[in-house]
């Protein structure tokens, strides 16, 4: 079984481990009133976005949305590219893997989604969603977007932002009312808006997340839904009214400290649930990905006795989660090998895992059958225990 790398507290490991700064949460009446105020106030923007160059698609300037953002990184380099996928010099650029973390706080990319589709899930959501990014600021070592993305995975921001909310407000009145409950949610469509990116973070770039929130509030059948590691401190100020769930994304702090770069420290997401649900959120907590070594359930254990003791009796009624055991990836493996080899001493363990070819045919890795299983029932059994009154959605 994997053992906990140890991380030596030399200068290039606080600079690549360090979490961003945080604030101390506002109360929601005094939350920024805009991305612009948020990338104003929040501590974390230095760290998490200094963005010097933005990739930009030739339609961007035709959007409001594009050329708010544009104005607010003044001086930046803007490239124009023919598309947001495929940009020469940044995708598949294997050079870049040891720059894995600048190019994801120096670089922004500007694109006007096209494809616009619903996608049955039936887990975290009822309907995985268009988002409106791609990518992250944040560099998670175990996150599936880079594999699809090569050698660098920036923020990709969509500037048709009405558009693609407007064909999600279509799609839910198409559906009418939910009659049949289901574990996503007893009454609402829940769509995952976030599946590809952290809404959080992408609050920082534009008000995307404003608008999306502000849609689905005036959706009588539906719900957004986003998995985040980041808090941001605006989001208290959008007036969700139970239009929006937030699943904050956990797990013990001294794994996080290896595997979640750049993410807000767990014991402030922790500390977030509560001030959320205050705000009108609908919280649920997000495990995953659960990584199996030497020691794993003594840490879950203590992660959620900080939880019982954080959370106020508001946020406990309220409270479900989703428990999702890692899924490794070869490419992403090897990519990882470049700039973080710590993180593939947790996370590509051949000696539990088993082979197990994607949808998009490439090659993960997952602990074994029957081995993940017995997993899986520890992990619950000592959920049921520790927090009896978080409801499982799903675990696998």
């Amino acid at each position: 079984m994997a053992r906990l790398p140890v991380l030596e507290p030399d200068a290039e490991t606080l600079d690549l481990f360090a979490p961003p700064p945080a604030e101390p949460l506002p109360p929601a009446a005094d939350a920024p009133a805009s991305a612009a105020e948020a990338l104003a106030t929040a501590g974390a923007v230095s760290r998490l976005l200094r963005v010097g160059r933005i990739y930009l698609e030739p339609g961007v300037v035709d959007y409001a949305r594009g050329r708010e953002i544009l104005a607010r990184f003044p001086d930046a380099e803007r490239v124009e590219v023919a598309s947001h996928w495929n940009i020469p010099g940044l995708h598949g650029n294997e050079g870049l893997v040891r720059d894995w973390t600048r190019v994801k706080r120096d670089t922004l990319v500007l694109g006007v989604r096209k494809s616009l589709s619903c996608r049955p899930n039936g887990r975290s959501a009822d309907y995985i969603a268009p988002g409106l990014s791609n990518g992250c600021a944040m560099a998670c070592a175990y996150c599936y977007v880079p594999r699809r993305k090569g050698y660098a995975n920036p923020i990709t921001t969509f500037v048709n932002a009405d558009e693609v909310l407007g064909f999600l407000e279509r799609h839910a009145r198409r559906l009418g009312p939910k009659r049949e409950p289901n574990q996503v949610d007893p009454a609402a469509w829940v769509y995952d808006v976030g599946e590809n990116g952290d809404c959080s973070v992408d609050a920082l770039v534009s008000d995307n997340l404003r608008d999306t929130v502000a849609r689905f509030r005036a959706l009588p059948n539906a719900k957004a839904s986003f998995a985040t590691k980041f808090v941001n401190p605006a989001l208290l100020g959008y007036d969700p009214r139970g239009c929006t769930r937030v699943r904050f994304s956990l797990m013990p702090p001294r794994v996080a400290r290896v595997l979640d770069v750049r993410t807000s420290p767990v014991r402030k997401r922790v500390a977030a649930v509560s001030e959320f649900v205050a705000a009108g959120y609908e919280v649920h907590l997000n495990f995953s990905p659960v990584v199996v070594y030497d020691g794993w359930l003594d840490d879950w254990r203590a992660l959620f006795r900080d939880v019982d003791d954080a959370l106020s009796p508001a946020a406990k009624a309220q409270l479900a989660c989703e428990v999702v055991f890692l899924t490794h990836n070869e490419a992403l493996h090897l990519v990882n090998l470049g700039w973080h080899p710590r993180a593939e001493a947790l996370l590509w363990t051949p000696e539990n895992q088993e082979a197990k070819e994607s949808e998009q045919g490439q090659r993960n890795v997952r602990y074994r059958t029957g081995t993940k299983g017995r997993f899986v029932r520890a992990f619950t059994e000592l959920l049921g225990r520790e927090l009896p009154y978080c409801r499982v959605r799903y675990a696998f």
